[in-house]
Parts: structure tokens; sequence; C-alpha cells
């Protein structure tokens, strides 16, 4: 099943969508209540929605959810070697890297839908990222991977757009991303249920998809999202160990490889321009759907003044 947000007629609403059309959901419930309710309530759910009220053509997607938190991992090898790269010459994937899945938290209150065009803040390197986002509709602590996969209610794509330069500068004080990343991520268009995946699990239990991303029509990448690090379960395992996960968080795999972000192709020797105002960027997953996004005028931010020296005085 696919559940998600939309405008129709002026009003926001919540339900399923399918091809014939949208269902809110009954006694107006939102898909964060759903989401709280579990992978299992939710076939009663469908059989209470009744029919379509209005075909999806009808309809304006919004961003599936509305997100408790967003952790964004970096799952994939080639992804990590390709920007690495472009930072260093070297395209290394440090020994780190394989020890554990690694993640950092970005800004939930900047979610875009799909069809939305995000404000970029003032930047040289604007930069898309294909990423495929596991929702969880499920709370736990140290969970083991078995449980985790049981908190699991469905997937989503996920474009975490980035601001390659402010991200470059931040992360040589060894913190970050910050603000070369929480502008603005596009999630959508819809939640697609655990079960409907199921068949392309491989023996190893990654999901052998399909994903592209293209740039006003022309492709930049295609990757099989199974070529990810972790499975899905063992991110969510690692993101509760010591910490808590709760029902509407949101965990992205990281950008796929081959070409998933522009930050791996010019790590690679690629002369692809950075996005633009107006550019068009549409990603494509198996067995998930489309999700396009737009780049908007860039927004200029209030002025930082730097640091200013101190004395490092101890006393008055």
């Amino acid at each position: 099943m696919r559940i998600g947000r939309w405008s129709r007629q002026g009003a926001d609403e919540d339900g399923f969508i399918e091809e014939g059309g949208v269902l809110p959901f009954p006694d107006e419930l939102t898909v964060a209540e759903v989401l709280a309710a579990g992978l299992g309530a939710l076939v009663a759910l469908r059989e209470r929605a009744g029919t379509p009220v209005a075909p999806l053509a009808e309809v304006a997607l919004r961003a599936p959810l509305a997100p408790a938190s967003v952790r964004d991992f970096v799952a994939f090898e080639e992804h990590v070697e390709g920007v690495s790269a472009s930072v260093d010459g070297r395209g290394e994937v440090v020994p780190e890297w394989y020890q554990a899945p690694t993640f950092y938290f970005t800004n939930p209150h900047t979610i875009a839908g799909p069809g939305e065009v995000i404000a970029p803040p003032e930047t040289q390197r604007l930069d898309f990222e294909l990423e495929v986002a596991v929702v969880l509709g499920g709370d736990g602590e140290n969970l083991t991977v078995a449980d985790a996969a049981e908190r699991i209610f469905g997937y989503t794509i996920m474009n975490d757009w980035s601001a390659r330069d402010l991200q470059a500068r931040e992360m040589k004080v060894k913190l970050g991303p910050c603000k070369g990343k929480d502008f603005a991520t596009t999630l959508g268009p819809w939640i697609v249920t655990a079960d409907e995946l199921e068949p392309y699990l491989d023996d190893d239990g990654f999901l052998a998809l399909r994903a592209e991303v293209s740039v006003n029509g022309r492709r930049y990448g295609e990757d099989l999202v199974s070529n990810m690090g972790w499975p899905f379960p063992e991110l969510v395992a690692y993101a509760s160990r010591n910490s808590r996960v709760v029902p509407g968080d949101i965990l992205g795999s990281g950008t796929v490889g081959n070409g998933g972000c522009l930050g791996e192709l010019w790590g690679r020797g690629s002369d692809l321009p950075p996005l633009q105002e107006g550019d068009e960027v549409r990603m494509t997953v198996e067995g998930i759907g489309e999700l396009v996004g737009f780049v908007g005028a860039p927004v200029a931010g209030p002025p930082i003044p730097p640091a200013r020296p101190r004395s490092r005085a101890r006393q008055r």
C-alpha cells in the first residue's frame, strides 16, 4: 500500500494513494497517527476508507510526512570514494567507515514535497543527493536487527540537497555537516509499505531496487540500492543503540553510488556544472516511484561576523 498527504480543493488531507485515486483516512487520522499505530493496523484501516474521492491527477501531493527526526547515513562505499576524491584527490575510504554505519542529523523543519521549489543559500556548488529513506512505525532502544526490521513501516525517496562549499568549510572544523545541508530535504512522492518491497529483498536482506537521477532530462547517475554497506534494519538498529527511535523517524540510506550526486562525479573528473536556479532534478526508484524537485533563487542570510580574538584571560 501507499500512504501520503495531499492538498485537494483548498484542504490538506492524509490517506491512501492508489492507482484509482486518493482516499482520506477514516476519522481524519493523520500519517503520524497511522505510523504510530503500526503496519499491522493498516489493512483494517484501508477497509474502512471506502472508495477514492478524487483522481491522483487532481490533487497536489505534499511531503508524505512531517518527520519526527531525520538521520542521514553514508552507506554507499562508492559514494564515499568519489566524494572524498573531490575533496583531496585521493578517493580514500577510511577504515572507520567499515566499522559501523555513520550518520548525521538534519533539519526536520525544512522538508519539501514533490514538485516543490527549494530555496538554497548563497552557494557556488549546489548539489542533489539521491537516496532511499526508511520510515519507522515503531519505537525502541537498543534494538536487535530483527526487532529493528519490525519497526520499518515503509520507504520513500529522499533528495538531500547540499551546498558543497558551505559543507566543506564546516567539516574542516571537524564538525558537521549543518548549514551546508539543513536548508532543504525533499521527500516523496509517498510512503510505500515495507511488505510491497519484500519481493526486491536479496538473500542478504538488501533491497535490490534500481535508482536513477536526471537533471533537466539528462540522466546523471544510476545504481542498485543493494550496493549499501548495511541493509536498512541494521541502520535502524544502530540508530537505536544507546538511544531511541520513534514512529515518524526518517533514516536516509545516504547517496547511492555511480553518479548519485554531483560531488561524486566531480571527484571522478566530471565537469558537470553545479545546480542553478530553474534546474529540475528528477529521481526514480523502482518499486517506490518518482520524485521531482526544482531549484529556486538563492536566499542570502544575514551577515555573520567572524570570531573575535580573545585574550584567554582567566581573571577579570
